[in-house]
């Protein structure tokens, strides 16, 4: 599958990456913020967990957003079930080779449910990797459903399962540079606040 994708991608002057992380596919571009953040085994975000560290730059993100006027919020757990059904009932079922097809705990979506933040991560004993990607525009999803083989009907599904920044702000899209600032505060500030536990314990 990955070949079939690298020579299906080459031949469209298309770079495909293999998702060390897991989870489907991801269209990146300048459409989309990506943010990558290593963390050390005994950092504060790590050490309870996967579901734990994916709250906490879930939750970070949506604050950011609402900061930026953008109208967010991290989906927990417990409402993950009602935000599927809710979309099914719209006619957008799930598309889980896409990581922006379905919704995973404490990824960042609007009041309609419509995703905006993806999250991955990978642990190893040294510690974890964790991975984010905004849409600050529309993707083509089109393209993706090209490069993947799938029927283009399901580019109108991904649309509809997301949306991005520049349509949450009317079209008066934030410049790509105040996000990046806008992240880097706040993650800043929530590392701060949150040290490695063995240097709080110290």
């Amino acid at each position: 599958m990955h070949d079939r994708l690298h020579s299906e991608g080459k031949r469209n002057e298309i770079e495909v990456v293999l998702r060390e992380s897991g989870g489907g596919a991801v269209l990146v571009g300048p459409w989309m913020l990506s943010l990558s953040l290593a963390l050390p085994r005994d950092h504060a975000w790590s050490v309870q967990g996967s579901l734990h560290s994916y709250r906490q730059l879930g939750r970070l993100f949506a604050e950011t957003l609402r900061a930026g006027g953008v109208g967010a919020h991290a989906l927990c757990p417990e409402k993950m079930n009602d935000a599927q059904i809710a979309l099914r009932d719209r006619g957008l079922p799930p598309l889980a080779w896409a990581c922006f097809g379905d919704l995973s705990p404490w990824e960042v979506v609007n009041a309609e449910g419509r995703k905006l933040v993806g999250l991955a991560q990978r642990r190893r004993s040294t510690g974890t990797l964790l991975v984010a990607g905004l849409l600050v525009e529309r993707p083509p999803w089109s393209m993706l459903c090209a490069l993947l083989d799938h029927p283009d009907r399901l580019a109108d599904i991904l649309r509809q399962r997301t949306t991005d920044c520049a349509r949450e702000l009317r079209n008066t899209p934030t410049p790509l540079s105040v996000w990046v600032q806008m992240l880097h505060a706040a993650l800043t500030d929530a590392l701060t606040r949150n040290p490695c536990v063995a240097s709080t314990e110290a």
